[in-house]
């Protein structure tokens, strides 16, 4: 069934849910608030009843962040697709929107069946889709709702094969948008991996009636041993194909006034996406020049801090880390080592450990820089804590742990503060993985 709700009226309809014993870290007290009732309270985060450990979102960075990356876009042609997938959330979906995103990328179909659950009229799949049942629900999703735009990859003449029996079946009326993948190259994730298999399965798409070939994509991220101008170079071949497609005339089934969609762009060489897709000559129509970045969101301190373009292109702005996890120290049995409450389930660790920054002085409230504190590991409850010599921090303490790969810090909490500098708690950020 067609989604029924606009992206507003989602989040509305999210702050009448009630809090419970299923959201870890929220005040025992506010059990059988609404979420905007509690939000209404302007709680503070360290005095308002909030359990240790919590993950907190800096309401200043995110606002920050999504704002840098719309001028960005604006600045170079570029509409914006962001990654849905590093925070499904929809409150998050539509500040983006209303920051001047085209649409939301998906990876998979549940998380398709997310955004349309939350009033989502674009989505573009970074993925081929060659699941029936899921192809199945998308055709009813497009036969129900005439506004409802939604684009994905193919990459094999089979997968184009597997998704015109299945669109068949599934009594489709509206074709399917799709664009050919190129990969990245030999080695890398998915992806044709040539000009000639592209055109194949171009070839392949315009033998069916359920499917549309609207354009060309791939992910730059996936580059073997990728520099600038290896990226650069790849993504002049994906330019190539879109005009090397033009000139075969193959973008013949897109209406008058309708673009050829042009799509590329993770976190990490979004600069390069900028420069080349300025090179894309002109084509028969207009081109799509679509950025598909999701981490920036929210930023964070250690993976993309290292990554992001911007500190290649500097002038161009500076991304805010927004995540800071909270965890009260639990143990402290030598003067070398420490414990805090919080772990794998917590915190992001498969790229890299979180990263004392602050301590909260359990006696005072005082805060004072994490000097001589480590991180050294993670247990599924407990984080293991290396103090140097001189190092302050006793039990009861709170330490402030920025984090690394937001994609793997929003799917451990369901509702996540959104916090001002001063502690005051303005909203609760709700995820859906």
């Amino acid at each position: 069934m067609a989604a029924q709700q606009s992206a507003e009226q989602s989040v509305t309809a999210l702050a009448g849910e009630v809090v419970d014993h299923r959201f870890k870290a929220l005040p025992p007290d506010a059990e059988g608030l609404t979420v905007g009732a509690l939000a209404a309270e302007r709680r503070n985060l360290f005095t308002g009843g909030f359990t240790t450990p919590v993950l907190a979102l800096s309401a200043e960075s995110v606002e920050a962040n999504l704002a840098l990356l719309e001028t960005y876009a604006e600045r170079h042609g570029l509409a914006f697709a962001p990654h849905g997938k590093t925070s499904m959330s929809p409150q998050l979906f539509a500040r983006q929107l209303e920051y001047g995103a085209w649409g939301i990328t998906a990876a998979v179909p549940h998380q398709a069946r997310v955004y349309r659950a939350h009033g989502i009229r674009r989505i573009f799949l970074a993925n081929e889709l060659v699941d029936a049942v899921a192809l199945r629900w998308l055709a009813a999703e497009l036969n129900g709702d005439p506004d409802f735009v939604f684009a994905c990859y193919v990459d094999s003449v089979r997968g184009v094969e597997l998704m015109d029996e299945a669109l068949r079946a599934a009594g489709a009326v509206r074709p399917v948008d799709v664009v050919v993948e190129l990969g990245a190259g030999q080695g890398a994730r998915t992806g044709a991996r040539t000009e000639a298999d592209c055109a194949a399965v171009a070839d392949a798409v315009a033998a069916t009636s359920t499917l549309r070939l609207v354009g060309v994509a791939g992910y730059e991220g996936e580059v073997p041993d990728a520099s600038p101008e290896r990226v650069r170079d790849w993504l002049r071949r994906l330019v190539a194909l879109a005009a090397d497609f033009d000139a075969a005339g193959r973008f013949t089934a897109l209406s008058d006034g309708e673009e050829i969609l042009v799509s590329a762009g993770g976190s990490a060489w979004f600069d390069a996406v900028a420069d080349v897709f300025a090179e894309i000559p002109s084509l028969s129509r207009p081109a799509l020049k679509l950025l598909r970045s999701g981490a920036y969101v929210s930023h964070d301190d250690g993976h993309y801090r290292h990554l992001t373009p911007f500190n290649r292109v500097p002038e161009e702005g500076t991304l805010q880390p927004a995540f800071r996890l909270w965890a009260q120290v639990v143990s402290r049995p030598t003067p070398e080592q420490a414990f805090v409450n919080a772990g794998k389930r917590d915190a992001a660790y498969d790229l890299d450990l979180p990263e004392a920054q602050v301590v909260r002085s359990a006696r005072d409230g005082s805060v004072r820089q994490a000097t001589g504190i480590t991180v050294s590991g993670l247990s599924d409850q407990h984080g293991w804590v290396r103090t140097e010599a001189g190092a302050e921090l006793e039990v009861g303490d709170w330490i402030g742990m920025g984090l690394s790969h937001p994609c793997t810090s929003f799917d451990k909490w369901q509702l996540i503060p959104l916090v001002e500098a001063d502690g005051t708690v303005t909203d609760y950020i709700r995820t859906f993985f």
